[in-house]
């Protein structure tokens, strides 16, 4: 039995044509409707087929779904629950794949004081945007951590729970600002350093854009991958989940200050033991199964 017959995903982009896809592959007779801000990404995803309906507003796009997921930067999800929260049937579960979760879960629940939420953020993505981007294995054996209040829906939160084991992903459930720090530590931090080192070096006057790109290593060619990612989605998580994002950047500039000192005094000891605790943990992700050592995890985008 499906966990929802009539799906609504609203935002249209790397994940929301990703969670289309992946319905169509797994749950086929479940009815979709899509809708996006941009006229541009609904005519692409009409060409696609990617939903069997592609409305031109929010709230049409919501009108007999009983599942609404909202893939839009954190910053937009208010905004967006007001708009549909008109059309929003009753019974409706509303969710979301924002990557912060304690302020999103204040702006949902503020929009729509009546709805049953049930915040979600699959832990899964590329360096690439819009609906052509997308494919229906992202989320396969990927995490997805759900965040409800504590006086959530029990079933409703099971529902969401099989939706997205249908999808291939491992679920979770923590508390919201336990999931803002865990994701500051192991999405954010990287994030932000990927930004400032790639920014760091095209901003070198040593050192030439074209040398920079001709030589680039493969260090700072993983760093330019994760610093290619949606501007507006990192803008908005960065400013909504702050405070455990400064947190781990202070605790992070301890850390570099520490480094900084045993490179000055030649502290090879310390640098080897820092080295090798990395080292390990690089090698327990990949037997968690939270990474391949091929290209893009080894999936194919077929």
């Amino acid at each position: 039995m499906l966990p929802f017959a009539r799906i609504s995903i609203i935002g249209l982009g790397l994940i929301g044509s990703s969670i289309a896809r992946a319905v169509r592959q797994y749950m086929p007779t479940a009815r979709l409707t899509g809708h996006d801000a941009d006229p541009a990404v609904r005519d692409t995803a009409k060409r696609l087929d990617l939903c069997d309906d592609v409305t031109d507003t929010p709230g049409a796009a919501v009108i007999d779904a009983d599942l609404v997921i909202l893939c839009v930067p954190v910053g937009a999800m208010g905004a967006l629950a007001e708009a549909i929260a008109a059309d929003l049937p009753a019974d409706a579960v509303v969710s979301d794949v924002g990557s912060s979760k304690a302020g999103v879960a204040a702006a949902l629940k503020a929009a729509l004081p009546h709805a049953t939420i049930i915040p979600a953020h699959p832990v899964a993505g590329t360096e690439n945007s819009g609906p052509e981007a997308g494919f229906a294995t992202l989320f396969q054996k990927r995490w997805c951590i759900l965040t409800p209040a504590d006086d959530a829906d029990a079933a409703a939160v099971a529902r969401v729970e099989a939706f997205w084991r249908a999808l291939g992903a491992n679920v979770e459930t923590m508390a919201p600002d336990h999931h803002d720090l865990v994701l500051a530590v192991t999405s954010h931090l990287p994030h932000l350093i990927a930004y400032t080192i790639v920014g760091t070096a095209s901003d070198l006057e040593a050192v030439t854009r074209s040398e920079v790109i001709k030589y680039s290593a493969g260090g700072f060619r993983d760093f330019t991958r994760i610093a290619a990612s949606d501007p507006v989605m990192w803008r908005d998580v960065f400013i909504a989940n702050k405070d455990a994002v400064l947190d781990m950047l202070q605790r992070f500039s301890e850390d570099l200050t520490a480094l900084q000192r045993a490179i000055r005094w030649g502290d090879g000891d310390a640098l080897h033991d820092l080295f090798s605790r990395t080292r390990a943990i690089r090698r327990s992700i990949i037997e968690e199964g939270q990474d391949d050592e091929r290209p893009d995890f080894g999936r194919s985008h077929e």
